[in-house]
């Protein structure tokens, strides 16, 4: 008696009459069955027995086993290929190579469960399904099983056995865990489904497995049979659940695992892929399956003791499989089958059922059509920026955080943090400690024991700790080792700081670590990749929203589906120009407009950073710090901004101000500085003189009379050393007279007004600077760090660099020949604001693209950024107007606006609504509000001469801007 007559009758009445139409059958369903009839009806016995079996091929094997199984294909007609390791190129010559060979269409079959990589070199991996479990938007799970299935189908693969649908209950679970999308049941199905529709979609055959279900076991059924000693309930509403979902929305095949199942096979010790009473009762029967079933390898352990010679293949085919996959001995099994044929064992109408189904397979992928592999462009198809993407979306959405206590991310108050970081595990963890400083200053602490560890960790207030484990593969150990746990528990304990873990492995790793009680946030990444270590320190730092939710219960703590959102905090994120509706390519052409300036000597070197949508899409950087360098500039390299600081230290405080009530864009200069009652400069308003309105000089020359008659700095005014009276520092050997700024602001005062309305002009920045200063009574370098780039995180950015950062860190501005008579470096060029100590209203800012870039979105995000409201945005929106554009004046207050006809100053292709600012030294940055682009670029055209007036002249910088708009994806 069959296995499944012993059900009741309403039971088998239920689940035949939900038994589900082949999912095999094409809609051209008459043309398909046609072509099968004729092709069936064509064959020979040999021939179609040969259509059972599937035998293993890899392209990195020798010529000896491929001249084998090309033998099979011409003398035995094997139905199909399943490839294994190797590299695409080599697979698609192999697969042309058999499909030649072969009278009828060879159906090719891989394991690529997360894509090619998972057997092939040089090909894409995407995200292991306990990753996508993790994933609560089943349309990325989706989009990663189409292009799967798009990959697959470029090289020539017919059926990707995937997706794995194992419940992964056992934590202990040696083969399946990583592979399986969780253990929650209604998850797993659901990811199965969407991931089985995605790569259906692009033409692939999928298959469900390990039928009955691989997931609770703790034995490798390559290494021996695992037993799942569940009673009949627990199978159906765990084991079998996802298959029935999956079967049910139009499961292609079903792959049956090596299982000893006693529930559902009476016969003690028997694999499920041996079974009649699993595959033809519960499978076919019941549940209605009427795809291809498949046997997992038969040369696994899990069945080879079960039948020699080809008893094993023949007791499978008994079964009701359709396919032998991976047969230990080809020929004696196909021999057991002929005899058996031959015997009446094997009915005619039993192999028809098996050979219709796997020919119904080769028309549904378009055998019936068949055409090489082509081999142009391999590996850029499987290795695209399509990919880059879809796994990027995966990634972010598959990030977990489990535990979040005082709301530690994503991280807010920067200005208040120190931070360490701890490297556990013995992966790569670059990618993470990089990208974490990209938002703050984060050091890496080491320690050969855990005293000298916490020794060091005392000075810092938070602490992220980065656990790296393998991502090579799936099966790699994942476990912290005892030191580790000890270390943990030992810096957890230490609380005079905050703890952040971070781990980039299996979630199943935090079960071993006895109390969470002192770790105050923990994120779990699930892999080690280059990318999911970059968005997990975004998330940290809110840069990108927490949106996971845990596939399994990785801790007593954390449970199954635990879920702790985090909000973005609008820091800047960094992306592909895809992303954000730019053309890569296009974008491309930035490099060799660089590469023309470097060429041209427009500059020694430079960096460009382009934004949009709040994502940095292009960070590089360019040349040498000077023509003779050995070094090169890096995105970390620090540049001179010159009156890029106006609208970057001295307007944000302006600003500020401005909401506080403590100046008003009314206020002439005799309000700001008394001193200027009786001067022509009385009535000139804070809005006229930042709008470069109010008939100011373009810029005064200091510095000329304090040289002597060499044209040198005179004794009268400078010493070589500081010392009483002479504490301005110019150079390290340069120390002005502490008299002269009295003289600095007498001299303004002593100015007359031009006749000309619009003249650029520095004088105002003077003018705000020392009336800010003494407002405030403190210095304008301490409030703009204290208010703007502590807070913001622009910790590249400073006045006097040399006070927080190395000398090779900052790259020169000229030569100087006519006032210091040195190298300067580290030193502002700006003579003015030189003789001010390095502190000037109108320059000596030094920073990086990536700072700029902060402060830019932060303007573009009308005053809020990274959790903190820097301004108002109707603060933003009134320094942002043109209030003289009637009088042909584009400039906002304080900000620079686009030329009211033609480019000028941009590209002529930016909005109204767009503002930023150029520097003397090469440098320039622009925002667009209404394309949401921030555009920075850092040059030092100065070196080794001023006189350097190329980079000006060629537009270079607006160029460049052209081309990012030219970029953008309509």
């Amino acid at each position: 008696m069959r296995f499944y007559q012993i059900f009741p009758l309403l039971l088998l009445t239920f689940t035949f009459a939900n038994a589900q139409k082949n999912p095999l059958v094409t809609r051209d369903s008459v043309d398909q069955q046609n072509w099968v009839d004729s092709r069936y009806d064509a064959m020979s016995l040999d021939e179609k027995l040969g259509q059972l079996f599937m035998v293993m091929i890899a392209s990195d094997q020798g010529a000896a086993a491929i001249d084998q199984v090309e033998s099979l294909i011409k003398d035995q007609y094997i139905g199909g290929v399943i490839f294994s390791t190797g590299g695409p190129v080599r697979q698609a010559k192999l697969t042309n190579r058999f499909q030649s060979a072969s009278k009828l269409p060879l159906l090719i079959g891989m394991d690529a469960e997360w894509g090619l990589s998972m057997r092939l070199d040089s090909t894409y991996s995407f995200p292991w399904n306990m990753t996508l479990g993790a994933i609560t938007d089943n349309t990325i799970v989706q989009d990663v099983g189409r292009r799967i299935g798009e990959h697959a189908k470029r090289l020539g693969v017919h059926i990707n056995f995937a997706p794995d649908i194992d419940i992964n209950t056992n934590p202990n679970n040696p083969i399946i865990g990583n592979r399986s999308f969780g253990e929650d049941r209604e998850n797993v199905s659901n990811k199965g489904i969407a991931f089985m529709k995605g790569m259906e979609s692009a033409g692939v055959l999928s298959s469900g497995k390990h039928f009955p279900g691989h997931g609770d076991t703790e034995t490798d059924s390559h290494k021996a049979l695992p037993i799942l000693n569940f009673n009949r309930a627990r199978l159906d509403s765990v084991e079998l659940y996802p298959f029935k979902r999956l079967i049910e929305n139009g499961l292609s095949s079903v792959m049956v695992g090596h299982l000893e199942v006693p529930a559902l096979e009476i016969k003690e010790g028997l694999p499920s892929s041996l079974s009649e009473q699993i595959i033809s009762g519960v499978l076919k029967e019941e549940m209605g399956f009427q795809g291809l079933v498949f046997t997992d390898a038969l040369n696994m352990k899990g069945v080879t003791d079960h039948g020699k010679n080809g008893d094993a293949e023949l007791a499978a085919f008994m079964a009701g499989n359709d396919i032998l996959l991976m047969p230990l001995d080809f020929k004696k099994a196909k021999d057991k089958l002929a005899k058996a044929y031959d015997k009446g064992k094997i009915s005619e109408e039993r192999l028809s059922e098996s050979v219709k189904k796997i020919l119904q397979a080769k028309y549904k992928v378009g055998l019936n059509h068949y055409k090489s592999v082509e081999l142009e462009n391999l590996y850029e198809d499987l290795n695209s920026r399509k990919d880059d993407l879809i796994y990027e979306d995966a990634i972010e959405n598959a990030i977990t955080v489990v535990k979040n206590d005082y709301y530690l991310m994503g991280i807010k108050n920067l200005e208040n943090k120190k931070i360490a970081y701890v490297k556990f595990g013995d992966a790569e963890s670059d990618a993470f400690f990089e990208t974490l400083n990209k938002y703050a200053e984060v050091t890496q602490i080491n320690g050969k024991d855990i005293a000298t560890l916490k020794d060091k960790l005392k000075d810092y207030n938070l602490v992220i700790i980065g656990y790296h484990k393998s991502n090579e593969s799936p099966w790699k150990p994942y476990k912290f080792s005892e030191k580790e746990l000890q270390w943990l528990e030992e810096i957890a304990a230490q609380r005079s700081s905050n703890l952040i873990l971070s781990v980039f492995a299996k979630p199943y790793a935090l079960m071993d670590i006895p109390s969470f009680q002192s770790i105050d946030g923990v994120v779990v990444a699930y892999q080690n990749s280059k990318l999911a270590q970059e968005k997990t320190a975004q998330l940290i730092f809110g840069a990108i929203p927490a949106k996971g939710k845990l596939p399994v219960t990785a801790h007593r703590e954390f449970p199954v589906n635990r879920q702790l959102k985090i909000n973005s905090l609008l820091r800047l994120g960094y992306s592909y120009p895809e992303r954000v509706g730019l053309d890569a390519q296009k974008l491309a052409l930035v490099d060799s407009l660089v590469q023309h300036g470097l060429d041209s000597l427009m500059f020694p070197g430079a960096q460009v950073l382009i934004a949009r949508r709040g994502k940095v899409v292009y960070n590089k950087a360019f040349g040498k710090p000077t023509y003779d360098s050995e070094d090169s500039i890096t995105t970390e390299s620090i540049y001179d901004l010159a009156s890029v600081t106006k609208i970057l230290a001295t307007l944000p405080m302006v600003m500020k101000m401005d909401e506080e009530g403590d100046i008003a864009l009314n206020n002439t200069f005799q309000e700001l500085l008394p001193e200027y009652a009786d001067t022509e400069l009385k009535n000139v308003t804070v809005l006229k003189a930042l709008s470069h309105y109010g008939r100011l000089p373009a810029w005064i020359a200091f510095y000329v009379d304090t040289l002597n008659k060499d044209r040198k700095p005179s004794e009268e005014f400078y010493r070589e050393a500081p010392m009483d009276g002479f504490h301005i520092k110019v150079t390290d050997k340069l120390y002005l007279t502490d008299a002269y700024k009295d003289s600095i602001y007498d001299r303004i005062g002593r100015q007359d007004l031009k006749s000309n309305r619009y003249r650029y002009s520095d004088v105002a920045y003077y003018v705000m600077k020392e009336y800010i200063e003494a407002k405030k009574k403190r210095p304008l370098d301490k409030l703009a760090s204290d208010f703007l780039y502590g807070p913001i995180g622009a910790y590249n950015t400073s006045y006097n660099p040399l006070e927080k950062f190395p000398l090779n860190r900052i790259v020169p501005t000229e030569e100087d020949n006519y006032y210091r008579y040195q190298r300067v470096q580290g030193y502002v060029h700006d003579m003015g604001a030189a003789m001010q100590g390095g502190v000037g209203g109108h320059a000596g800012l030094f920073s990086t693209a990536g700072d700029v870039a902060k402060i830019m979105q932060m303007y573009l995000q009308e005053g809020y950024y990274g959790g903190t409201r820097f301004l108002d945005s109707r603060t933003i929106k009134k320094f942002n107007t043109c209030y003289f554009c009637k009088n042909n004046v584009r400039r906002g207050v304080g900000f620079d606006k686009p030329e009211l006809e033609g480019k000028g100053n941009t590209c002529g292709c930016v909005s109204r609504k767009s503002f930023g600012h150029s520097g003397f030294t090469g440098t320039y940055t622009w925002a667009d509000p209404e394309e949401e682009i921030v555009y920075v670029f850092l040059s030092n055209r100065t070196y080794p001469t001023a006189s350097n007036t190329l980079l000006i002249k060629s537009g270079l910088r607006t160029r460049i801007q052209e081309k990012i708009y030219e970029a953008i994806v309509n």
